[in-house]
């Protein structure tokens, strides 16, 4: 289960990289929007690393410098596969959500958490790049495969 994980995350750090690449490309043709959705998502990977590893949390829906992005990016694809390495998938950790509500979920529902959420987000900022005139990117799992 452990490399299934690695994987997905492999595959979450390849396909945001490869976004945060075509944003920065079409800097000039997309809104704020697109920049708060990749900023999202990035910053939705590291706390929820954080909720896990018991560190210091990003907000949510902060704007990040948009040369920090690929950075960031990396920071969270090292730190989640550090966890998928040394916490045993079936701990609980309880944690509070961003609006101070404390709940309790296993590790691996948190780390799968993150990987669906990059994705949904992900394909919402493909929606976006194509309303603006933006070749969106193929990131379907499997393309990443083959």
């Amino acid at each position: 289960m452990k490399e299934k994980l690695a994987d997905l995350f492999e595959y979450t750090f390849h396909f945001n990289k490869e976004m945060i690449t075509v944003i920065s490309e079409n800097i000039s043709g997309v809104d704020e929007k697109i920049i708060s959705l990749i900023n999202h998502t990035l910053n939705a990977q590291q706390v929820w690393n954080s909720r896990i590893s018991g560190e210091a949390s990003f907000e949510v829906w902060q704007i990040n410098p948009f040369e920090t992005l690929q950075e960031i990016n990396q920071l969270n694809f090292k730190k989640s596969i550090a966890i998928v390495k040394d916490f045993d998938l079936d701990q609980k950790i309880t944690y509070q959500n961003s609006r101070g509500t404390e709940f309790e979920n296993a590790v691996f529902e948190m780390l799968f958490q993150a990987i669906n959420h990059s994705t949904y987000h992900r394909g919402q900022i493909n929606s976006l790049l194509k309303q603006h005139g933006i070749e969106p990117l193929l990131t379907d799992y499997i393309f990443y495969k083959r």
